[in-house]
């Protein structure tokens, strides 16, 4: 099994995650919190009363886990594409595979990236929704001191279990919405390379940014769901599951909820997205 796409992965992701973790924080407040009127106020208010770190909480955990997380999509993707065709990627644009093989092959690597991120998805999200201010001498510490003194405290207070709050919701997001990220990216890069050539630095930058949209526009319903589901149980238990979390959402906020982040998720997904194809495609190049 070829590694390159696992390291490539790695470096991509990592690099796609630093450009886009302070846009992530903004969406996650939105989705869980009620205080912000919009996604100016919110960016207001956590620069006001957190400093610029506060827009970098929870990033610290990612980095060190999308070497796992990024190089599972990555990954499983292309080797997956692999089993289904027998092309290798430096094959594929002289050999095309076909929209079915692509999708099954971005949702495979979705399903499984789901549950290697979980965890760390949650961690991220509990440590982005703490809204301390910066801490003086003589304040109070917050809740969560750090990314694994976070996983201790859920681990300690909720159980194993509490470590995957929220992953049939996240599974349920990426396992369709990564094949649509893929499809979405390699029909714009044929549309716009002639047969058999490797897609320009132009193409896959606007390829990568477009996909990420189409995916991100896709699963925003089901990531608000997600993430009031990785929420729930910080306090009190108040979802019994997916399904009552999104139907009690919607009886207090209306179907508007599905949609809450869905503009600072779609504004992070393009530059994200793009850099993150284009170091790939660039790494596997170099390799191969």
């Amino acid at each position: 099994m070829p590694v390159e796409e696992f390291v490539a992965g790695w470096i991509s992701g990592a690099l796609g995650l630093v450009l886009g973790h302070p846009f992530d924080t903004v969406k996650v407040r939105l989705q869980t919190q009620t205080t912000y009127r919009g996604i100016v106020d919110c960016m207001v208010k956590i620069y006001r009363h957190e400093s610029l770190l506060g827009f970098f909480k929870g990033m610290s955990f990612p980095i060190a886990s999308i070497a796992v997380v990024n190089s599972v999509l990555f990954g499983v993707y292309s080797n997956t594409l692999l089993l289904l065709t027998a092309t290798s990627h430096q094959e594929r644009r002289a050999q095309p595979p076909s929209y079915t093989h692509i999708f099954l092959a971005g949702c495979t690597g979705g399903f499984l990236q789901a549950y290697c991120l979980a965890p760390f998805d949650l961690i991220k999200v509990r440590l982005q929704n703490q809204t301390e201010p910066v801490a003086q001498p003589g304040s109070p510490p917050p809740q969560y001191q750090g990314p694994m003194h976070c996983a201790a405290s859920i681990f300690r207070e909720e159980g194993y279990r509490g470590l995957f709050r929220g992953a049939w919701a996240l599974m349920l997001r990426d396992t369709p919405t990564v094949g649509i990220y893929f499809i979405t990216y390699e029909g714009l890069c044929r549309q716009y390379t002639p047969e058999g050539q490797n897609p320009s630095s132009a193409t896959v930058l606007v390829a990568g940014g477009f996909a990420g949209i189409a995916s991100w526009v896709a699963a925003t319903p089901l990531d608000v769901i997600k993430s009031r589901m990785q929420m729930d149980g910080l306090r009190r238990r108040v979802y019994q599951g997916v399904l009552d979390c999104m139907m009690s959402s919607v009886r207090q906020e209306g179907l508007g909820v599905f949609f809450r982040g869905v503009t600072i998720n779609s504004a992070r997904a393009f530059p994200v997205n793009a850099v993150t194809f284009l170091s790939y495609e660039y790494l596997l190049r170099w390799w191969g």
